[in-house]
């Protein structure tokens, strides 16, 4: 059984300053959720009760991540590589992969549909940071590099093969995260940059033909006939009437009167523009930064290179979902399918984003030595 006071003495060096940012940031996103969602006027609580159910589960989980301390779980590093691999192929099998939006990334279970390749963002993050933590301050050569990006290639190709770029742009930052933490030659990093802009024109032409249309409509915002960008202008028309201070809580015209497409998933930050404003949206974006330095903060504080290179590449997967989110709602970023974590509405995604918290607590809670 664990010792009562060693139990008591982990929960108190958990960041309470980030579990509070978090609660914060949901209880704002089930606000704004209510309105998405028009409960104001169809009196319908069903999203939000599933949203508060996904939340609960969450928070088990991640009591059930923090009983097992993180170093354990990087014993079995190969094992989740093998696993992660497995879940990411399985929906590509004719009759148990599901295409939804585009992507034959979802796994048919009885009348579930589930994402593998949120469960795989956890476990590819346990298993690459064991990986990277061998090759620390010799990554000096493009020899030193290749064992990291030939271990990563198989999830990349595997989620490029379903088609899901979004998913396969999060793991890259993830990987690019943990690389560059792992002491990265400047040097390479520059060469990497030149190649990604000289190989972007045959990227485009492996891309499939709805991630083109995404493209064409990014360079073309003005044409509302391609895909996405009708959604981009009707999000900064509610973004742009919100003003200062929005028109109120449940009084947004495009999102009353569902002009904004997917407002309670992708374009939720649409929402909080038209119905708070400025005031809102700089709220919650201030959130999500104290968000990012506490995760930042813990990284520093790990008690070895493992536990750092865990909370890094967690802070790359939710670094690159905010901006993502935020950025292509005002057309900086190409339209994607990547949620807001903790206020949009989604049941996968939430318990993914509260699952990788749990890790970032896990190595929180045992940065200092405990006497047993």
């Amino acid at each position: 059984m664990i010792n009562y006071k060693i139990a008591v003495k982990l929960i108190k060096q958990l960041d309470w300053k980030l579990i509070t940012t978090v609660l914060i940031i949901f209880a704002f996103g089930l606000v704004i959720l209510s309105s998405a969602t028009h409960v104001n006027s169809t009196g319908v609580y069903d999203q939000l009760y599933k949203q508060g159910l996904a939340f609960l589960l969450g928070c088990i989980m991640i009591g059930l991540i923090l009983l097992v301390d993180y170093n354990f779980l990087g014993k079995y590093y190969k094992i989740l590589y093998l696993v992660s691999v497995i879940l990411l192929a399985i929906v590509l099998v004719p009759g148990l992969g599901k295409e939804m939006g585009g992507a034959r990334s979802w796994l048919n279970i009885g009348p579930l549909h589930l994402q593998t390749s949120e469960i795989v963002k956890l476990t590819f993050i346990l298993s690459y940071a064991k990986i990277v933590e061998s090759k620390r301050d010799r990554l000096d050569t493009l020899k030193d590099i290749a064992p990291l990006v030939v271990y990563a290639l198989p999830f990349i190709l595997l989620l490029l093969a379903q088609p899901d770029l979004g998913t396969a742009i999060v793991f890259f930052c993830i990987i690019a995260a943990m690389i560059f933490t792992a002491g990265l030659n400047i040097k390479l990093i520059k060469r990497a940059a030149v190649i990604l802009v000289v190989s972007m024109p045959i990227m485009y032409l492996m891309m499939a033909p709805h991630q083109k249309i995404r493209i064409e409509a990014f360079l073309h915002p003005e044409d509302v006939t391609l895909k996405g960008n009708y959604q981009v202008m009707q999000s900064m028309i509610a973004i742009g009437s919100g003003g200062v201070t929005g028109k109120g809580l449940y009084n947004g015209s495009q999102n009353q009167e569902n002009f904004l497409p997917v407002q309670d998933s992708d374009f939720i930050f649409a929402v909080v523009g038209e119905e708070l404003g400025v005031v809102g949206m700089v709220t919650l974006i201030a959130l999500f930064a104290f968000f990012l330095v506490r995760i930042i903060a813990i990284a520093q504080e790990a008690k070895d290179f493992y536990g750092t290179l865990i909370v890094i590449g967690v802070m790359g997967m939710f670094g690159y979902q905010i901006i993502q989110n935020i950025a292509m709602t005002v057309a900086l970023i190409p339209v994607t399918g990547v949620t807001l974590p903790f206020v949009s509405y989604g049941g996968s995604s939430l318990l993914t984003s509260l699952a990788n918290l749990g890790l970032v607590l896990n190595v929180c809670m045992r940065r200092k030595k405990i006497n047993f």
